[in-house]
């Protein structure tokens, strides 16, 4: 049974990678599958050109570049899986490895934070606390007085 013919990876309402531009390996895995593991090529490597992609405006190109420099070589984004016994289930896995990347590089970065002050309130039961804490201390070290 061939397998379904998909437009592309979704990776945002927004952007839909077209299969056209990701290449699948296939190659022996290491991982389960017993003596079918030297015959079978299931473990999958999912790649995508981020630099020349068509889908992408500059903006997006450039956050991707920035945020996924580490994990790409001249510019193409490699994942891998090999989990499973079975080759669909590594391309699965694969796609959504790649799905979150991509997600997750594309994300507005977090609003920066606004500094605060501390109120006077929990400036004072702050202190005041502290003083309780010494004074408590302040009696356990103290010697017993000695009676006579």
């Amino acid at each position: 049974m061939p397998a379904p013919v998909r437009p592309g990876l979704t990776v945002t309402p927004a952007l839909t990678i077209p299969r056209a531009e990701l290449t699948e390996r296939f190659s022996r895995s290491s991982g389960p599958g017993g003596q079918g593991v030297n015959t079978t090529d299931s473990r999958v490597e999912l790649s995508w050109d981020v630099g020349r992609s068509a889908v992408l405006s500059e903006a997006q190109r450039q956050r991707l570049l920035e945020r996924l420099a580490e994990r790409l070589v001249d510019g193409v984004l490699t994942v891998v899986a090999s989990e499973h016994r079975e080759q669909r289930r590594n391309r699965d896995a694969a796609a959504r490895r790649l799905r979150a990347l991509v997600a997750d590089a594309l994300a507005p970065p977090p609003r920066a934070r606004r500094p605060t002050r501390a109120t006077r309130g929990s400036q004072e039961r702050r202190l005041t606390a502290k003083k309780q804490r010494s004074a408590t201390k302040q009696l356990r070290s103290s010697k017993p007085r000695r009676e006579d």
